[in-house]
């Protein structure tokens, strides 16, 4: 039991997600005494693995399910024996009988593909300037996240160092400039679509989605998405080895119930049963609405806004266009109705409550990557899984039936699917041996209900710019709370959100008084 030795720890930390891990792994490294509360039975948070569908051997990533934003030397300095693969495939958008393809090692098909979609060279031009920029960005801004914060003005001058970079991304509406950049319907929406990913924010107006663009394109210097051979689990499983091996202790089943500015934190066992142990410093790992409550204040909950859907396939559907494979289309992000008028017709139904008729979403096949998360059998078959995120679901269309909603979304969902597809998707799903086919749909209430995330906002709150906003912030890590001993460790920090660990670092340097 956690404080049988002792009931004092030099750090304890408030959940057992990707943040807690790498924090009590950097701090067990450096000597100090850790202790890590979790309230499920499993650590990860988010970033795990499940066999989701009974007596079916395929692991799928549940809730997160790339790697972009986990800087390598985050990987390096704890020593985490991860394999992350890059996918060779991008992108494929399917447009009525052909598609517009995006081949990472084949620049010349994936010109003739935009010429074919768009009718000339401009938008591939356009295109090829763009990322351009955005790549100059990522290799600048990435090794700042890893820094205590700078000041606007220094990022603007000293680290962007580029006027129109700056004014375009993080002064002007990103769907301003993408309209003003692309012709092309469907090459302006594939572009926007990386500004929308769990963000409920209309693109031409809000700089919210000016902050989800950059946290997309900016992943540890490169932007890239890659696969973590073994599922996410096999992310937190390094992690939790990783602290576990620096001394760390980790408990699950622990419920912290309340945490005190001095350092004391309350927490209730699997039977039931309450402990105390006190800090030098307590590193929460949870959302800031979450932290409020374990302080005793109310904080009024975010909203997150995407449907997660799961499968396992018996075999890849068929597509429309009879130039590109299923393997090269579903590699990558298959984009379904993600064009740009589509994108703006389904935040004005969904701003006004409505589940939008056409819903956007996206899928890729794990599998195709790492076929290691499925079992023999399913291999041999030709089975695949396949995750779809949907954008434009916010929490507050499955308020009032959540049920019925979670149908209906899906049922719209699938039936969008459906449309880009040569056939129905639900004839390729594989049954469980129950005659049950292998799909379910995680909506922001199922995450608030099942993993405890508020609103079920998969950032925690909405993300920040990368950079301090208020002249106090200069110099901190951006984990600072009022409180001199409280420390704010997960996604809802500044410079949080995805799977980055970035924020656990950072906690970790500023329980440890590093300056850089």
């Amino acid at each position: 039991m956690p404080g049988s030795r002792s009931s004092h720890y030099d750090a304890v930390i408030a959940g057992a997600g990707h943040n807690g891990l790498v924090a009590a792994a950097y701090l067990a490294r450096a000597g100090r005494r850790v202790l890590v509360l979790e309230r499920q039975p499993y650590v990860g948070g988010l970033a795990v693995s499940a066999q989701a569908f009974p007596g079916v051997d395929a692991r799928v990533s549940r809730y997160s399910y790339l790697v972009s934003l986990l800087p390598g030397k985050v990987v390096s300095d704890l020593g985490l024996e991860l394999d992350l693969r890059r996918r060779r495939y991008a992108s494929y958008t399917p447009v009525g009988a052909t598609g517009l393809l995006v081949d990472n090692a084949d620049a010349a098909r994936t010109a003739a593909s935009f010429a074919q979609v768009t009718g000339g060279p401009g938008d591939l031009a356009a295109w090829q300037r763009f990322y351009g920029m955005t790549a100059r960005l990522a290799r600048r801004i990435a090794p700042t996240l890893l820094e205590p914060l700078r000041g606007r003005a220094e990022v603007r001058d000293e680290v962007v160092a580029d006027g129109e970079t700056w004014r375009d991304l993080f002064e002007r509406p990103i769907g301003e400039v993408v309209d003003e950049r692309f012709a092309d319907d469907t090459v302006r929406g594939v572009v926007l679509t990386d500004a929308l990913i769990g963000t409920f924010a209309d693109p031409g107006k809000d700089l919210l989605a000016n902050r989800c663009f950059l946290y997309h394109v900016v992943g540890d210097g490169t932007g890239d998405w890659n696969v973590p051979v073994g599922g996410m689990g096999a992310v937190s499983g390094a992690l939790a080895r990783a602290a576990g091996k620096g001394g760390a202790e980790i408990h699950t089943g622990m419920e912290v119930l309340s945490a005190d500015p001095g350092g004391e934190v309350v927490f209730r066992d699997a039977e039931g049963a309450e402990h105390t142990v006190t800090g030098g410093h307590v590193l929460v790992n949870t959302p800031p609405s979450i932290m409020a409550r374990l302080l005793g204040r109310a904080q009024e909950p975010p909203e997150g806004a995407q449907l997660k859907v799961n499968m396992v396939l018996a075999r890849l559907p068929r597509l429309k266009d009879a130039s590109a494979g299923p393997v090269e289309a579903f590699s990558g992000t298959f984009h379904i109705n993600e064009g740009r008028e589509q994108l703006a017709v389904a935040y004005a139904q969904a701003a006004a409550g409505l589940i939008p008729e056409l819903p956007p979403a996206e899928v890729y096949c794990h599998s195709l990557t790492d076929p290691s998360i499925l079992g023999p059998g399913l291999r041999a078959a030709g089975a695949q899984t396949m995750t779809l995120f949907g954008l434009h679901m916010p929490a507050r269309l499955f308020r009032k039936n959540p049920d019925k909603a979670r149908s209906e979304a899906l049922a719209a969902t699938l039936a969008s699917v459906n449309s880009v597809l040569a056939e129905p998707i639900e004839d390729c799903l594989l049954r469980a041996p129950d005659g049950s086919l292998c799909l379910e749909a995680k909506t922001p209430v199922d995450l608030e209900n099942e993993a405890g995330l508020p609103g079920g906002h998969i950032f925690h709150q909405d993300l920040t710019w990368p950079y301090a906003e208020d002249p106090s912030e200069i110099g901190r890590w951006g984990v600072e709370t009022e409180h001199q001993r409280i420390l704010l460790c997960g996604a809802g920090a500044r410079r949080g959100g995805g799977v980055s660990g970035i924020p656990g670092h950072n906690a970790a340097m500023a329980v440890l008084g590093r300056t850089s």
